[in-house]
């Protein structure tokens, strides 16, 4: 009996003309990384493992997906047949895993390259990675990313994090998924407020965790919890989250209202101060206000982010989620070197924004060819002319595709047509004694006599 064909669980597999519509998402998110002078950089689909987790916690690492070759499986068996007689001896885990981000690989290749690289470095990075958690719908064991990032050399200069926006307005306007709008905020502006409603430092995670929520569930929930739950008092969590939720998406009132805040404390100050310029510095980059806004309910789960955050949504898919997400970190690279590294980036979950996109019938898959012309086999003695007429039309700058086979052109045209290749290039020997060839566009129904020495040109115009 053969074995069943079926897909693991947890990854996307597309057929040809999504395939096709992805790869065209991905093509136009680089182009927009590169137009803004970033780099591309590639790492490895698997770390070593002790580099992989030196910074991960618990529940990071039980995603893992651990890299397992033969002979390190016999390793391990001969480890655990040797403990018979000599029970201190030691099982050797998993050299390898699957990178379950793009960050902790990029702090690695900047920690081992520092002395390579010109700072500020400007990376791009497109690729899968791999995570070992229950697969849901929107969620993927094996999934692209789409990452920037710019890292300083002790010191990165806020310019960098009003630019991060400016790159991912002009990938989604280019797009064109409909409207949307980037959302920012400040962490030391978030902390700061914490402070001055006399918060107690230890209840800032547990708050800014509650904080994360808001705009995905209901606001009456997010205030019972800071109170049954973290212990603020009543006033407090409700003056507070009227303070993170007012301004009704008027960016600059919320920032005049911020600098009446009648309990300023140093942290908030500076906080304050970098959302205005970031804010402003975005402003100047070209992005309209109406897709730009100061939003403090802003938190982002990550601890590692020390400033600027952003999340971004479609206005009219906000049950989506942040389709784009990312901040400032102070140093990414301090598990493997002395030296700070403070950087900001963004990243695209590509995997999971197409999926849920061509679910929603947002993203069509109308394509199923990337072939422009196909050069139909008329005549069995002419198959030389045909591959030498590809050829230049090739050269000619079009994607062409040649028939093989002899079958009867009836079905060498139903071929063209569920392939979606618009234009058919038909040349029998009369059509060579003439100079003349038939070219038939499939869209119009149409057919054209076409001289031969014109037959590229006149191929462009119709396309």
């Amino acid at each position: 009996m053969p074995v069943q064909p079926r897909t693991p669980p947890g990854v996307l597999e597309l057929l040809p003309p999504q395939q096709l519509a992805f790869q065209r998402m991905l093509d136009t998110i680089r182009r927009g990384f590169e137009r803004f002078g970033f780099m591309p950089v590639e790492t490895p689909v698997f770390e070593l493992t002790d580099v992989l987790l030196t910074k991960s916690g618990g529940e990071t690492e039980k995603q893992v997906l651990f890299v397992q070759s033969t002979g390190d499986l016999q390793a391990v068996e001969q480890a655990y047949a040797q403990r018979a007689s000599a029970p201190e001896t030691a099982v050797p885990g998993p050299k390898h895993a699957l990178r379950f981000d793009l960050t902790v690989p990029l702090a690695r290749y900047v920690a081992e390259h520092e002395h390579q690289l010109n700072f500020p470095f400007r990376r791009y990075q497109i690729q899968r990675v791999y995570r070992g958690e229950r697969p849901q719908k929107g969620r993927y064991r094996e999934f692209y990313q789409c990452d920037i990032d710019v890292i300083g050399k002790d010191v990165l200069p806020l310019a960098y994090d009003a630019e991060v926006p400016a790159v991912i307005y002009g990938i989604f306007r280019e797009l064109a998924f409909g409207a949307f709008t980037i959302h920012v905020n400040n962490r030391k502006l978030l902390r700061g407020l914490l402070e001055g409603f006399g918060i107690a430092v230890e209840q800032h995670a547990a708050v800014l965790h509650e904080v994360d929520r808001l705009g995905k569930q209901e606001r009456s929930e997010i205030e019972k919890r800071l109170v049954e739950g973290v212990g603020l008092e009543s006033a407090v969590a409700t003056q507070l989250l009227q303070l993170l939720t007012g301004g009704a998406g008027d960016s600059r009132a919320v920032l005049d209202a911020l600098r009446r805040f009648e309990h300023a404390t140093p942290t908030f100050t500076e906080g304050l101060d970098e959302l205005s310029r970031v804010y402003e510095g975005t402003i100047a980059l070209g992005v309209p206000e109406a897709a730009f806004r100061v939003d403090l309910s802003i938190a982002r789960g990550l601890d590692y982010y020390t400033g600027t955050v952003y999340e971004t949504f479609l206005d009219e898919h906000r049950k989506l989620g942040s389709i784009c997400s990312g901040g400032r970190y102070e140093n990414l690279a301090g598990h493997y070197t002395k030296s700070k590294l403070p950087g900001v980036g963004i990243s695209i979950g590509a995997t999971r924004l197409f999926s849920q996109l061509v679910e929603m019938k947002v993203i069509g898959a109308t394509t199923s060819a990337v072939a422009q012309v196909i050069v139909v086999a008329v005549e069995p003695g002419l198959v030389a002319t045909y591959a030498a007429l590809a050829t230049e039309l090739r050269t000619a700058g079009l994607n062409v595709e040649v028939y093989g086979g002899d079958d009867k052109l009836g079905k060498q045209m139903k071929y063209a047509d569920r392939a979606k290749i618009p234009l058919v290039v038909i040349l029998g020997e009369r059509e060579q004694a003439t100079g003349i060839v038939k070219v038939k566009d499939l869209r119009a129904n149409a057919e054209h006599d076409v001289p031969r020495g014109e037959l590229a040109a006149r191929l462009r115009a119709l396309l």
